[in-house]
């Protein structure tokens, strides 16, 4: 029996300037209008996360794909994570350069390997052997992320945590519900701005970065990596709902342990079991956009 599809993206939860809005709202409006058409002829949950996190890791406004944040040797490293919420199958990648759109690196994992997460060479060995399109490194770079790297490297008091304070990140998401009631979520991130090479936060990690479960909900993360990892917060908002909370209750409930446990920062998606949409956050902003009941698109930066 077909039940009402569902869908909420992210472009990341941070402080977005005034000057950045306007990016941030077409670009989460342009993923979720393309997950949206492919929910309403009939795709799987699975099918209309990547294809909304492609949007986003194309779209330069975005750390993620194109115009992630360089690590402190001026590289670019890319992690993703989707995961289907039926069997629990998941794929990750981690520390990934030479992959413009590593969302769909990652569901090569889940779908043709027996693993779940291959990182660095690893990763791009694999994808080599199934065919993924290879790029230089410098394809993925933008000027404004260079200067952003210059910037940061010339503050001696910088420290990563502060990327979610000021205007430096951008993980992104998407979490679908399909018409066959089948749940799936996905995140992809350049992570934090300067990081150590071979950096990984929460974003490829199952539970962390992203969940999904169909007795429960799904959810995709954002914010500070170091903090999310501690309190397992994509798994910990699904925990929230199997209580019995509603998507946005558990959403709200999984940021307030988020600041009150570890005093981290950040935010998440989630649409439940019901096919209930939730957002929250503790930055100054994120960026996201749902589709109502009624199919209309509404995207948002507050």
């Amino acid at each position: 029996m077909a039940v009402q599809p569902a869908l909420i993206v992210h472009g990341g939860a941070w402080a977005i300037t005034d000057d950045q809005v306007e990016a941030h709202l077409n670009g989460c409006r342009r993923a979720a209008e393309v997950g949206w058409d492919l929910l309403c002829k009939g795709a799987s949950a699975v099918d209309v996360v990547e294809a909304a996190v492609r949007v986003m890791e194309d779209d330069p406004t975005f750390d993620a794909g194109c115009g992630s944040h360089l690590n402190a040797a001026g590289e670019v490293e890319l992690d993703a994570l989707i995961m289907e919420g039926a069997t629990l199958k998941a794929g990750s990648v981690a520390a990934v350069q030479r992959v413009r759109n590593p969302v769909s690196l990652a569901r090569l994992v889940m779908e043709k390997s027996e693993h779940v997460l291959l990182v660095a060479k690893g990763a791009e060995h694999f994808a080599r052997a199934h065919g993924v399109p290879i790029c230089r490194p410098e394809e993925l770079l933008t000027g404004r992320e260079l200067e952003r790297w210059k910037h940061v490297r010339g503050m001696t008091d910088w420290h990563t945590s502060r990327a979610f304070e000021t205007a430096y990140a951008d993980t992104v998401g998407a979490v679908a519900r399909d018409a066959a009631g089948n749940i799936a979520a996905a995140t992809s991130t350049g992570g934090t701005p300067n990081k150590l090479p071979g950096r990984v936060g929460d974003s490829p990690l199952i539970g962390c970065g992203a969940y999904a479960d169909n007795l429960t909900g799904g959810v995709s993360a954002t914010g500070w990596g170091e903090a999310l990892m501690k309190v397992v917060m994509s798994k910990t908002t699904c925990d929230f709902i199997a209580r019995g909370l509603g998507a946005q209750h558990a959403a709200e409930s999984a940021v307030k342990l988020l600041a009150g446990r570890v005093k981290g920062l950040g935010g998440v998606i989630v649409v439940d079991a019901l096919g209930r949409i939730g957002v929250a956050h503790n930055t100054p902003r994120m960026a996201h956009a749902y589709v109502t009941a009624e199919g209309k698109i509404v995207a948002r930066v507050n």
